[in-house]
């Protein structure tokens, strides 16, 4: 290979690129394969400090990147999921959680007369085996969670190929007098914890600038006297990702960047006085002592635990810092709804889509209820409400589909997929729902204005078929809210049984109207309710049967409904039953 300036650039160059890109497919998949995981530790926030900084701690170490779990959390902030004093603890442990890259990488520094067992640690003793597997379950296998396992494989064996070509590429490094010099530069501090925080936010990954720092104390070249600063400076420039990602944000979500910067900062300039008393005074040996992988790790651990030690019970003052710096705004500001940040982390910006249609479907279930309560009892200010909940489900149908398209553009896998799919289906029936709850109401207002009176009997079925409609309803909603598949099963039967209802209903509408105890008028009226309540328990059926669907990972909705009614043995049952609850009133046919 070519040598330039006493090395090979391009075996450097190479090595860099397969190190990053390997960081990359490798995060990229353990945060697919960890969703449910990164879905609990979430879930299990509270304000308390600790709580907070193990799940930073766990999530990062889970995915591999402070980076991505920074830009998460100020997503999560901007989006109402977090609150500021939450965030705080959950950025010191990612600064922890970060360092176990720096170890796994570490192994690389194993030498050839190290003992047997420790030469089974040694990456190139054991990265072709992971990288045959991992092709294996990438190539040839079918379930989603295997090919992700696949690709952590192939990302950890590819970055761990590129950190042998780094090394190997620099080895030439360790008699170069200029490069040399440039180290010997570095071991000013300030010059260090400039050059690494430049170095990082380039990249935008502290692990992958740790990584490299290891790659290059190889040489031998790298003191401990060089590699503290810019271990120092790499936690700053790591600091990049967060800033950037605040931008366009709520001040909340700004100031989480500020609190990950100043927790940073304040830490390395208490550190860094630290070694500057420390060089003066003590002018310790081991400074000028070379620096490994292993020494390198223990350094970049030191610096983070010191630092969150010295900072965690100081999180109330951070979080002031950061209210000072970033004041609030004169006017009001608003948290967005589905924060765009989310979609770097999909199975977490899928839970927040469930969230938000949670909301969608209460919002829609009780407009539908205070609908059918209006035609008795109409006044134009529930009318009015009505109305602005109608907006309101318009709205949250909006930002969720178009959140969960650009969603399905991001490689997920296979659940998740089916997951979005039937989302995108709920949403569109919760917002039919909706129309209908105004349908119903525009029909109490036509028999207000005309002043038209159903017959007692009339009244009485009404009422049946209003029982049943709530609680299909309720059936419906908690089998989404809870995932509750014997819920979702009660709701087909229950379905056809309302069906039968409405039938019923009409026919003794046209009964009543051949001897005169109806008018045409009142028909219009009565038809276009029942019309519209049936058409809400269609919808609560496709919803069932979403959820039912949906837990046997196929969305094939009408084969499932089909296969329901001639399959399941308790489904004529429980539609027998349901007949036999909703029972109109005897008719009067005198």
């Amino acid at each position: 290979m070519t040598e330039i300036l006493g090395f090979d650039l391009l075996g450097l160059i190479g090595g860099l690129c397969l190190f990053l890109f390997g960081m990359n497919i490798m995060g990229s998949a353990l945060e697919r394969r960890a969703g449910d995981k990164l879905s609990a530790l979430i879930g299990k926030l509270t304000d308390n400090r600790m709580m907070g900084f193990l799940t930073g701690l766990g999530v990062t170490a889970i995915i591999q990147s402070s980076s991505a779990t920074t830009v998460m959390v100020v997503g999560f902030v901007n989006s109402g999921i977090m609150t500021l004093k939450q965030s705080i603890g959950v950025i010191m442990g990612a600064n922890i959680g970060t360092t176990v890259t720096a170890w796994i990488l570490s192994l690389g520094g194993i030498g050839e007369g190290a003992g047997v067992v420790l030469q089974l640690f040694k990456p190139s003793t054991f990265t072709p085996v992971l990288a045959l597997v991992g092709i294996v379950l990438y190539m040839f296998t079918k379930s989603s969670k295997k090919q992700d396992t696949g690709m952590i494989l192939l990302g950890f064996a590819t970055l761990m190929f590129g950190m042998d070509a780094m090394s190997a590429a620099v080895s030439a490094l360790r008699d170069n007098e200029a490069f040399c010099s440039i180290l010997t530069m570095f071991s000013e501090p300030i010059l260090g914890v400039i050059a690494g925080a430049i170095l990082t936010a380039i990249i935008q990954s502290s692990s992958a600038s740790v990584g490299i720092l290891q790659a290059l104390s190889s040489t031998g070249a790298v003191t401990y006297g060089a590699a503290l600063p810019i271990i120092m400076g790499q936690n700053i420039g790591t600091c990049i990702t967060a800033v950037l990602s605040s931008f366009g944000a709520n001040r909340n979500a700004k100031r989480v960047a500020v609190v990950h910067l100043s927790f940073n900062v304040i830490g390395t300039a208490i550190l860094l006085t630290v070694l500057y008393i420390v060089r003066a005074t003590l002018a310790p040996p081991l400074l000028s002592v070379a620096a490994d992988y292993v020494g390198i790790s223990v350094a970049h651990t030191c610096f983070n635990v010191i630092c969150t030690a010295i900072l965690l019970p100081c999180a109330g003052l951070l979080e002031k810092l950061a209210c000072r710096l970033v004041p609030d705004a004169k006017v009001e500001e608003t948290e967005t709804e589905l924060d765009e940040r989310l979609l770097a982390t999909p199975s977490i910006a899928l839970e927040h889509c469930y969230r938000f249609t949670e909301e969608m479907a209460n919002c829609a279930i009780e407009s539908l209820r205070a609908s059918m309560a209006a035609i008795g009892n109409y006044s134009d200010s529930k009318a009015e409400e009505l109305m602005a909940a109608e907006n309101k489900v318009d709205h949250y149908e909006d930002v969720i589909g178009n959140f969960l398209v650009k969603l399905s553009s991001h490689n997920l896998d296979g659940s998740d997929s089916v997951r979005v799919a039937r989302l995108l289906k709920v949403i569109g029936d919760l917002e039919r729902i909706s129309d209908h709850s105004i349908n119903i109401v525009k029909s109490a207002e036509e028999i207000r204005n005309k002043d038209i009176k159903f017959s007692a009997s009339a009244q009485g079925e009404i009422k049946v078929l209003s029982e049943a409609i709530d609680e299909i309803l309720t059936l419906t909603l908690k089998a989404f809210v809870n995932e509750d598949l014997a819920s979702a099963q009660t709701v087909e039967p229950l379905e056809q049984a309302i069906d039968k209802l409405k039938d019923e209903m009409h026919l003794r509408h046209i009964y009543r109207l051949q001897n005169g105890r109806c008018s045409i008028e009142t028909g219009f009226v009565l038809s276009d309710i029942l019309t519209n309540l049936e058409r809400v328990s269609d919808h609560c059926s496709n919803i069932a049967g979403c959820i039912i669907e949906t837990a046997h990972n196929n969305m094939n909705l009408h084969e499932g409904i089909r296969a329901i009614k001639s399959e399941d043995p308790t489904f004529w049952d429980t539609y027998k039953k349901y007949l036999g609850k909703y029972t109109l009133p005897e008719m009067q046919r005198n």
